[in-house]
C-alpha cells in the first residue's frame, strides 16, 4: 500500500525531530519537488515517458510541444492512405541544419527535426499538409501531493524519503553526520534506481540472455 502525503510528511518530522514550526508543509514540499527533479535529471525512468500527437500544420515549418514536455525523444509523422496508416521517424538534427536544408522554404513531407527553444521544435521540409504528428517524450516529473500520488511515492519511497532527509539536514545546518548518512543512502539508492530503469528494463531475456553475477569458483583441492 503506497504511504500517504500527510504520513510522509509526519515521517520526516518524526526522523529530523522538529514539528512544523521549523519544517513548514511548504518547505517539505519544496524538498520533495527537489528530490522529485534531481531523480528525474539522473535516471530515465519508464514513468516519466509520454507520448502526444497533434498536426503538422501546412506551409509552417514549427510545431509546439506539450506543456509539460522536457525532453524530445523521437517525433513520428503518421501519414493515413487507404484506411493504412505508415509511420515514419524523422531523423534529429541542429537549427543550423534545418535552416540550411530547407533554405528556400521547400515543402513536402517532413524528414527531419531540431529542438527550436523551450516551447516548439522545427521541421524540414516545411508541411505541405496537415499530417498527425506523434511527440514521444520525457514529461515534467509529477509531483507527491496530498492529492496526487506519483510514481516514486509509490515504489521508491525509501529512496524519496531519504533524499528528503538529506535536504531536511542541509537546511537544518546539521548535524552533519545525520546529513552525511541520509545522502550516502540516497546515493547508493538512486543508483539501484538507474541500474533497475536503464539496465534491467532496457534488456531483454530473450535477446541478452538473463543477467548473470560471475562467482568465482574455489581451486580444487588435489592433495589427498
Amino acid at each position: 500500500m503506497a504511504i500517504t502525503y500527510s504520513d510522509f510528511v509526519t515521517q520526516v518530522r518524526n526522523y529530523t525531530e522538529v514539528d512544523s514550526n521549523v519544517l513548514t508543509d511548504s518547505q517539505v514540499s519544496q524538498f520533495i519537488r527537489n528530490v522529485e527533479l534531481d531523480v528525474a535529471g539522473k535516471v530515465d525512468y519508464d514513468d516519466l515517458r509520454k507520448y502526444a500527437t497533434s498536426t503538422f500544420n501546412a506551409n509552417n515549418r514549427a510545431v509546439t510541444l506539450p506543456a509539460d514536455c522536457m525532453i524530445v525523444r523521437s517525433v513520428q509523422s503518421l501519414v493515413t492512405s487507404n484506411a493504412v496508416t505508415t509511420r515514419t521517424f524523422l531523423e534529429e538534427r541542429d537549427v543550423s541544419f534545418i535552416s540550411e536544408f530547407n533554405n528556400n522554404a521547400a515543402t513536402g513531407s517532413p524528414e527531419y527535426f531540431a529542438n527550436y527553444d523551450e516551447f516548439a521544435i522545427i521541421v524540414a521540409p516545411v508541411p505541405s499538409t496537415n499530417n498527425t504528428v506523434q511527440l514521444n517524450y520525457i514529461k515534467d516529473p509529477p509531483h507527491f501531493t496530498s492529492t496526487n500520488q506519483t510514481f516514486l511515492a509509490k515504489y521508491q519511497e525509501s529512496m524519496l524519503l531519504h533524499g528528503v532527509l538529506a535536504e531536511c539536514f542541509r537546511f537544518l545546518k546539521g548535524p552533519d553526520n545525520l546529513y552525511n548518512l541520509y545522502k550516502t543512502k540516497y546515493d547508493e539508492e538512486i543508483q539501484n534506481f538507474a541500474l533497475q530503469q536503464m539496465g534491467r528494463r532496457r534488456r531483454g531475456e530473450f535477446s541478452d540472455g538473463v543477467p548473470r553475477i560471475k562467482v568465482p569458483s574455489p581451486t580444487p583441492n588435489t592433495t589427498y
